[in-house]
């Protein structure tokens, strides 16, 4: 998918394209044209983020190559520009402008025109254009396309009225969805795909004098106005105007109430009329046309009245606005029956297309402003990674949100939608949101306590916004560093995944969904069914992803040990929605080979539905049952017959839900899997209370990115960080100490957070609020000397301790897998940050990463070492373990290597040669117990006392304190024999097995 970005600052064209004005084209003449480029050098060609025109596309080789070329056939000036292109994916360039000034009003105009030098191609050229918004990076995009179908040098002009909304992608969401054309920020053209070719272009510039219908608008409030029967609607019609000037001409408007389902006479009053906007009215004037409806005494569904609106003298809205009789007296409506009574009286009524849009879930993007959700009865919506509204606030996506709901409200039976986002650490699409640790740093803490407690601060933060349903937690097992979503996964041992599910009930709340009704709970979604962190290095076929999306081929024992394990407990704890995995599964010995998980009926079926007993419903990845072999209908079939329920096709809801129903029709698929599929996703909005409260409940957005929610965040970063080292006792900083800070991840609130904040990838750099880890220290020890300096440039002389923060920067899913542009080493420039501040001082270094980092071949230089993940927007809950107000607890979720040569290498190992072992973490919080094997001996029958009564709490501090003697014998001598029996530990520790977990340690500790 592209993600255009937009560029350019300040005054490019002041000179060359002046800012003209709608009003300067108020008389009979047509305006002169106005250049917009000459491609004389005037703009020049530049790498984002730098002004000029700049290409772009799907692969490396997908860009085209440009030039200004001089031609003595130039239409305009000396130089065209010109340039050869061989794409396979998609690509093209961009010219971007005014980022740094008022965007160019183009209202004046009735459009743009340019000369093509046309090879009778037939190929067809994608032409965009840029509208509204505060810049162009945050512009709404309006495409429209041209044939070349002439050979030589042709001008093709483009009236603004050609241009439609892009659907299929925003780069953040519509603005207003109007081409207002009074900012615009650029232009862009996307080159033909297949086949190698080249093209020249020249002289754009802006034509002719603004169609009318493009400065004057009549608006209605809504497309949908609800009304309880026996009610009056009013339906509020108004006029605009660009610049908001006062109406130059009057506005005639006639409406009739007409068509619809409801019957004129018997379930409304008809009305009919029309009343004039007069030349002078001020823009934004409205007028209010009154629609009564009838009340009988009979159980009905919901009734449509259109209201016809013809208009005189401007644009007429884009839709018809409808009046529409709420449905009432049913039972499916009684709050006081059982859900399953609710559901199948529901059911019944339903017709197979209005059940098919209930299995469909599109992107909030392809639907544009929301009239194909009633058209296609769809039951769902979800923002994909950094599809948000503009402006990204809470209030935004609540109303972006009620106003999709309100769409719904135009169906037979007002079933109200199920709108989903990833929120996997925190409402982390949101600007200003809490974003706590990503899983692994969660599964560092060993605290089920915090992992349930950040559930909650997102379930609240999500469900202030409208948003009910949430596509977390991962419950992936993960087993290879080198995957690109390992920070997705709360460790490497199932029984660690499964102590941290009480995240789960710090989504929804009570296992028996009772709790889902409320404000600040969400639907959570176990994911990725099944398998997905186990897959191996090397299987992946999508792209140019390593591992992601991979095949996982493992035992039936290792399948059920390791990657089923935890679903069976999110099971247990009444997860509401199971999401499969891409990834594919290949079973040793059953000779059936790798199946892709969104086909695998005996996993979905037959395991997760009937073996386990998830009464809950799935839904599919993105896009993801087309990598299903076979054509359309098959992946549809072959898809739902294995037991998905609700399919993720974020622009493709049209063709799906044909292809479903003819699938249908045809008894490939049978009415009762239909039936299965829609009672569970019906339940599941019953349960969270939609289709009494459809719309958003903003009484909690004040505590989004509160003081509160942030305390959470902030224990939850302090207690992920993990103390591998600490020679000399160097941690925790006294705040009388002069400290050196330098390294990449030290003042970047981007790359603390990671990848699935605010976009998909994540970006470096100041993308939302929060507090770098260096400003906590700041805080921390207001008094003391601090300094900075990134690349450790600044004299390093006078400071008592050093502390380097260094790591990874943002990626997401198989874009970050190593081999994929990606590995496991810091970069030259942490790497050379380490070497001289270690070199010249006392030294810390904090690996912020959403995986481990090969630092051995430094380790030897480093006195303290701390892997840091990715805490999330709270650094001060770094700096606080840092400084000491609290204790380093954490443990590593998982193993860290030696070498990229060891992966992959989990606990349980036959054999077992770590940098660090599983479970390892040094501690601030107590001195470790002096007696040895005395010590050892009778901590052992502690904790089989402990075992026996069942007593967790008890079993865990005691095993806890053998970890500390252990750990402090061995030191950095972590040998074979040691890694092996403490890691083995630390497993049996998280199965309840406190007594053998004890009797390993004691091996480690005569190993050591």
């Amino acid at each position: 998918m592209r993600r255009t970005a937009l560029l350019v600052s300040a005054a490019l064209l002041t000179g060359l394209l002046p800012l003209a004005s709608a009003g300067a084209a108020t008389g009979a003449e047509e305006p002169p044209p106005v250049p917009v480029d000459r491609f004389e050098g005037e703009v020049a060609f530049a790498s984002q983020p730098a002004e000029g025109i700049f290409t772009w596309g799907g692969d490396s080789d997908d860009p085209p190559k440009l030039e200004l070329a001089a031609r003595g056939d130039a239409p305009e000036g000396d130089k065209v520009l010109s340039g050869t292109y061989d794409i396979s994916g998609y690509g093209g360039f961009t010219h971007d402008f005014a980022a740094n000034e008022p965007g160019h009003d183009w209202s004046a105009h009735k459009g743009i025109r340019f000369w093509w030098d046309g090879k009778n191609s037939g190929k067809r050229v994608n032409f965009e254009i840029k509208d509204g918004g505060s810049n162009g990076e945050a512009s709404e995009l309006w495409t429209t396309s041209f044939t070349d179908e002439w050979t030589g040098w042709h001008q093709v002009e483009i009236p603004f009225t050609d241009f439609t909304y892009r659907t299929d992608y925003q780069p953040v969401g519509g603005i207003d969805q109007n081409l207002g054309l009074t900012e615009m920020w650029g232009y862009a053209l996307t080159l033909p795909t297949g086949t190698p070719g080249t093209f020249a272009m020249d002289g754009v510039e802006l034509y002719g004098k603004a169609d009318p219908a493009l400065t004057t608008k009549v608006l209605t409030g809504a497309a949908v106005y609800p009304v309880k029967e026996g009610g009056t609607a009013g339906v509020p019609i108004s006029v605009a105007t660009t610049g908001s000037a006062p109406l130059a001409e009057p506005v005639t408007v006639a409406y009739e109430s007409a068509g619809g389902s409801a019957g004129a006479g018997t379930d409304y009053t008809p009305v009919k009329g029309e009343f004039t906007f007069p030349a002078g009215t001020a823009s934004g004037a409205a007028h209010t046309v009154s629609v009564p409806t009838l009340k009988d005494k009979a159980a009905e569904s919901a009734e449509t009245i259109p209201l016809k609106l013809t208009v005189t003298g401007a644009k007429a809205p884009a839709e018809t606005p409808q009046v529409v009789i709420d449905a009432h007296g049913l039972p499916y409506l009684d709050t006081k029956l059982p859900v399953k009574r609710r559901v199948a009286d529901l059911l019944s009524r339903m017709s197979l297309d209005e059940k098919a849009g209930q299995m469909t879930q599109a992107e909030r993007n392809a639907v544009g402003t929301g009239g194909d959700i009633a058209a296609y009865d769809l039951g769902s919506l979800l923002s994909g990674g950094g599809s948000t509204p503009t402006p990204n606030t809470a209030a935004a996506w609540a109303k972006m949100i009620d106003g999709f709901q309100l769409r719904a409200q135009a169906t037979r039976f007002q079933i109200p939608l199920i709108y989903g986002v990833d929120a996997v650490h925190g409402h982390n699409n949101l600007v200003g949101a809490t974003v706590l640790p990503h899983n692994i740093g969660i599964g560092a803490t060993r605290d089920p306590g915090t992992a349930e407690k950040a559930g909650a601060v997102t379930a609240a933060e999500v469900r202030a916004t409208g948003i009910p349903w949430d596509f977390a937690p991962c419950l992936c097992v993960t087993r290879d560093e080198r995957w690109g979503r390992s920070y997705e996964s709360f460790g490497e041992d199932p029984a660690l995944v499964k102590q941290m599910e009480t995240v789960v009930q710090g989504l929804q709340g009570a296992r028996s969904g009772k709790d889902l009704d409320r404000d600040d709970k969400v639907l959570a979604t176990a994911k990725h069914f099944v398998g997905d962190g186990g897959t191996e290095y090397g299987s992946s076929t999508t792209g140019s992803y390593t591992i992601d999306q991979g095949v996982t081929k493992v035992t039936r024992q290792e399948l059920e040990a390791v990657h089923l394990a935890p679903f069976q407990e999110a099971v247990d704890r009444g997860v509401g929605t199971v999401m499969p995995s891409y990834s594919s599964l290949d079973i040793i010995g059953d000779d059936e080979g790798p199946v892709k998980m969104h086909a695998d009926a005996a996993m979905i079926n037959g395991v997760l539905k009937d073996r386990m007993g998830f009464d809950g419903f799935v839904i599919s990845d993105w896009q993801a049952i087309d990598q299903l072999p076979g054509d359309y209908a098959s992946d549809v079939r072959t898809s739902v017959n294995a037991g998905l329920d609700m399919i993720m096709v974020p622009s493709a809801y049209k063709d799906f839900r044909t292809t479903l129903i003819d699938e249908v029709k045809a008894g490939r698929i049978s009415e009762k899997r239909i039936d299965d599929a829609v009672s569970r996703i019906l339940t599941q909005k019953f349960k969270l209370g939609l289709f009494e409260k459809p719309y958003a409940d903003t009484s909690g957005a004040a505590a989004i990115g509160s003081a509160g929610h942030r305390a959470v965040a902030r224990t939850a970063a302090a207690e992920s960080q993990v103390l591998l080292k600490n020679a000399g006792g160097v941690l925790p900083l006294k705040k009388s100490q002069k400290v050196y800070v330098a390294g990449s991840n030290a003042d970047d609130i981007g790359n603390q957070t990671g990848g699935w904040t605010v976009t998909w990838q994540g970006s470096s750099g100041k993308i939302t609020d929060g507090t770098t880890v260096l400003e906590g220290m700041k805080k921390a020890a207001p008094g003391a000397t601090i300094s900075y300096s990134k690349d450790a440039s600044a004299p390093t002389d006078g400071y008592d301790v050093g502390v380097v923060v260094v790591g990874e920067t943002p990626y997401a899913e198989g874009i970050g897998d190593v081999g994929n542009g990606n590995d496991l080493e810091l970069t030259a420039a942490d790497q050379a940050a380490v070497d001289k501040v270690c070199g010249a001082m006392k030294c810390a270094v904090l690996i912020v990463s959403g995986r481990p980092q090969l630092i051995g071949d430094r380790l030897g230089d480093i006195d303290a070492l701390v892997a840091s993940w990715l805490p999330g927007t709270e650094g001060d809950g770094v700096a606080d373990v840092l400084y000491g107000a609290k204790p380093f607890t954490g443990q590593l979720p998982v193993t860290w290597p030696r070498s990229e040569a060891q992966l992959p290498i989990n606990v349980g190992d036959t054999a077992y040669d770590p940098q660090f072992p599983f479970g390892w973490g040094l501690t601030t919080l107590r001195t470790p117990p002096g007696g040895g094997t005395l010590t050892l001996k009778a901590l052992a029958l502690a904790a089989a006392a402990a075992q026996k009564a069942g007593s967790a709490e008890a079993g865990r501090a005691v095993v806890g304190r053998a970890r500390l003697l252990v750990q402090q014998k061995v030191g950095q001598d972590i040998t074979p024999a040691v890694a092996k029996p403490f890691a083995d530990a630390d497993h049996l520790l998280l199965s309840g097995r406190y007594a053998d977990a004890v009797a390993k340690l004691t091996e480690a500790y005569r190993a050591a």
